[in-house]
């Protein structure tokens, strides 16, 4: 059987209070425990968990920055099980 995925993307070009509305609808949305996303071509409901796993990365050359955020969990609140990590 094959696993469909539902996703929602959207890119535009906004100013810097627009975006920070959003990312406070998003934190809005965390707490709530429903996050809502939708535009001309989609959209998708999402009910985040209790327990959510954080990504945070910034990156910078002379002329691009970069920060990505990503915030994932697992519906059944399972995380996938990994074995002891070694580092030596």
């Amino acid at each position: 059987m094959i696993e469909q995925k539902k996703r929602f993307r959207h890119e535009s070009l906004q100013d810097k209070k627009s975006i920070q509305g959003m990312l406070d609808a998003v934190a809005k949305g965390i707490a709530k425990g429903e996050l809502s996303f939708s535009d001309d071509e989609g959209k998708m409901l999402m009910q985040p968990k209790d327990l959510l796993n954080l990504k945070l990365t910034a990156s910078e050359n002379d002329e691009h920055k970069r920060i990505d955020i990503r915030i994932s969990w697992y519906a059944d609140d399972e995380p996938v099980k990994r074995g002891k990590l070694t580092v030596k």
